[in-house]
């Protein structure tokens, strides 16, 4: 076989294996407690459900300065929401004036 021939079939192979990387997701495997004083430098958050290409539902939590996400049990998504939603409230709010 030309050299030329298995350059492109060799090329064409791993340009079709990097990109399926984004058709795979990527799933929890296991959830973990954590402390409110964790959540509280939560950047975003998504949910994952068990009926989807995953097989648990839980919470993938993005902290700052943290590379890997935490999973997290799906109990914390009210808590999530609320430390969220106060963040965004002017300090003067906060205080109850």
């Amino acid at each position: 076989m030309d050299l030329k021939v298995v350059f492109v079939i060799v090329f064409l192979s791993a340009l079709a294996i990097t990109s399926t990387h984004a058709g795979i997701p990527k799933c929890c495997i296991k959830v973990r407690r954590v402390q409110a004083k964790l959540l509280l430098k939560a950047e975003r958050w998504e949910r994952q459900y068990r009926n989807g290409p995953c097989d648990i539902d839980a919470l993938i939590v993005y902290v700052k300065n943290r590379a890997t996400p935490y999973c997290v049990n799906p109990r914390y998504a009210e808590l999530l929401s609320k430390l969220q939603n106060a963040k965004k409230l002017p300090k003067d709010q906060t205080r109850g004036v």
